[in-house]
């Protein structure tokens, strides 16, 4: 079933309570204040059920100028507006600016009431609808029917029903898919179940039991229960009045203006970039670095206005600006907005989000604005290539969703065609490809390659760089995961050699120098001869007066490619083949009488206990023999 809602505007006591209690029976004016005062101050909700079956759900907005932020709160989230005009007073001051909001919001489809026409006569109700018609050019409800009724008679009412039937029918359902999006109309606490928002689910699901996100607070919760018109549901869609149980979180918490997401799926700013139009209508030019109010979904933000290419923004004109807000601010690319002057209150202008994390800009620059018009106007593809233009990271689809405000598929889309014009690099992950520039991808092949090769010329007797030595010099920004999949996709187009931990050249081949070698061979040598009593490393190095770094090098080459093995913890090391000897000459023994002393080995060794104590040690750690008391017994 589509779900529709539907809003209210118009001038205070020009009968849109009454219009909503005669359509649904349920009379949205729920405050004692409201009763007594005879107005509506607060935003009031109900349930309408067409003549076709359809629901949709109606929220009722105050009409009082005084009480204009909560009109806005309320009018952010409907798909189709029904403007009431009494026809004994026809347009009035609030009229104007409630029109005005609707023009900025954009809501396109709409039907205008003109209620009371029980207190007037044909010819003054033919002058009223002229007058109301007038009104509308140029506006986005130019073409919406105008349809007079009486609350009180019910007169014109089944007609207006059948016109809110026809234009629901008509309106474009809100799109499911997507991450969470609910911005907070309402909050109180129900006694026994805790604190309850409402609000109209803009995008996405919400489901009982889900764990969501309370934003800009950060504060995270369970969903106990969900109500759509007051029914208890397992889910609520986009485009449904929605109210929502929160576990864990105090009613003082939350606050009109608070968005429910999916966890992680948005990151509030201080800061966006926008297009923003300045009301013809607005009494001055607006300088930059105003101070204005911020209406954004359900929220009020005080905040400046940055304009990039100007000084003063006059009465009908259209920029690109930045919005630097006092408090942080959730928004998404498109959202629609109105701001207001601070002082006196007035509807000014507003306008569509194009960045809602946006960076610092400098004014009067034309880069600025072309990049902003790409952001504003540019398809999938140029969109992501914009973001990853120079940008050091590696990205998922998610991440692009997010940092771009595209909708998956068209994320997805914009990915294969960039993909196959070979302007970005698709790296193969275990769950979810990482993406880079191409440019970019390439600029780090050249700068690895060369430090690498920079490396072995500094280090000739090392097998490569660390790899977690690069990590943390050149791409500490990515976890040691994707920096993985980034080696491998760098030694698949054949820019680097993996090791176990470290990096090569393609070409490396490890070949040494004859100085090297001779010298090599000639500590091996010095080692091997010694038998199984040999000279300690620092012996060698003296010998062949080498400096403490250049000693290390030279040991930490022989034990690497196992020219040597290291006897437990002391400075003292065997020849490959020496220690091969030792332990085959251990085993014989030990196959003929099933167990060995430390002394029957330093006698089968002809070796001194210095050297027999860490050989058996080193023995027991690869499992060929395994201690007893004071004796071996080989592992079978």
């Amino acid at each position: 079933m589509k779900h529709i809602v539907i809003g209210t505007a118009g001038h205070v006591d020009h009968g849109k309570t009454l219009l909503i209690k005669t359509l649904t029976g349920t009379d949205t004016d729920r405050l004692k204040e409201e009763k007594e005062r005879g107005i509506s101050i607060e935003l009031g909700f109900a349930q309408l059920k067409l003549p076709s079956g359809k629901q949709a759900g109606i929220v009722d907005v105050p009409g009082h100028e005084r009480f204009i932020k909560n009109m806005l709160a309320g009018v952010g989230g409907i798909d189709l507006v029904l403007l009431v005009i009494a026809a004994d007073e026809g347009v009035m001051p609030q009229t104007r600016e409630h029109m005005d909001i609707i023009q900025l919001l954009q809501v396109k489809k709409g039907i205008v009431v003109l209620t009371k026409v029980d207190l007037v006569d044909e010819e003054w109700l033919g002058l009223v609808t002229e007058e109301v018609k007038e009104f509308l050019k140029g506006t986005v409800l130019s073409q919406a029917p105008v349809v007079p009724v009486s609350s009180v008679t019910g007169q014109g009412i089944p007609r207006l029903l059948q016109f809110i039937d026809k234009l629901v029918d008509d309106t474009e359902e809100r799109v499911n898919t997507g991450k969470l999006r609910l911005p907070v109309d309402r909050v109180f606490s129900v006694t026994g179940f805790g604190t309850v928002v409402t609000g109209t689910l803009l995008a996405g699901r919400i489901s009982v039991g889900d764990t969501v996100q309370i934003m800009p607070q950060g504060l995270v919760s369970r969903v106990r229960s969900v109500q759509v018109h007051g029914q208890k549901v397992e889910q609520a869609r986009a485009g449904q009045r929605t109210a929502v149980n929160l576990t864990g979180v105090e009613v003082e918490q939350v606050k009109r203006g608070s968005v429910i997401v999916s966890p992680g799926s948005v990151k509030p700013s201080h800061r966006m970039d926008v297009r923003l139009l300045l009301l013809e209508s607005a009494p001055k030019g607006l300088k930059n670095r105003a101070r204005v109010r911020l209406y954004l979904g359900t929220d009020e933000i005080l905040g400046r206005v940055r304009l990039l290419d100007r000084d003063e923004l006059e009465p009908g004109q259209e920029v690109y600006a930045q919005l630097e807000l006092e408090e942080q601010a959730v928004a998404g690319k498109g959202d629609r907005f109105v701001i207001r002057s601070y002082s006196p209150m007035r509807t000014i202008g507003g306008g569509a989000v194009i960045d809602a994390n946006a960076p610092k800009h400098k004014r009067f620059r034309p880069e600025v604005l072309e990049a902003l018009a790409t952001k504003e106007m540019g398809t999938p593809e140029e969109l992501i290539d914009q973001f990853l233009a120079g940008k050091q990271g590696l990205f998922t689809s998610e991440e692009l969703v997010t940092a771009t405000g595209l909708p998956a598929p068209d994320v997805e889309a914009g990915l294969q065609k960039l993909a196959s014009e070979e302007q970005i690099k698709v790296i193969p992950a275990d769950h979810k490809d990482l993406v880079v520039s191409l440019q970019v991808y390439r600029t780090w092949g050249r700068e690895i390659r060369s430090m690498v090769e920079n490396y072995h010329r500094e280090y000739p007797l090392r097998e490569g760089v660390p790899k977690e030595e690069l990590r943390s010099r050149k791409f500490s920004f990515t976890n040691n995961k994707s920096f993985q999949y980034l080696l491998q996709a760098l030694e698949v187009d054949g820019m680097i050699k993996i090791y176990e931990k470290t990096l090569a050249s393609p070409d490396f081949t490890g070949e040494l120098s004859a100085g090297h070698k001779r010298l090599i061979e000639a500590m091996v040598r010095a080692i091997h001869e010694g038998h199984f009593q040999p000279p300690s490393w620092s012996e060698i190095v003296k010998s062949h007066k080498l400096k403490e770094h250049e000693a290390q090098e030279y040991l930490q080459y022989l034990l690497r490619t196992g020219k040597l093995v290291k006897l437990g913890d002391e400075e003292l090391y065997y020849s490959a083949e020496r220690y091969r000897q030792a332990r085959q000459m251990i085993v014989d023994f030990l196959k003929e009488n099933k167990e060995i002393s430390v002394a029957q080995t330093r006698d089968l060794l002809k070796t001194s206990r210095k050297f027999t104590l860490p050989l058996l040690e080193s023995l027991d750690r690869e499992r060929v023999t395994r201690r007893v008391g004071d004796n071996r017994v080989l592992i079978q």
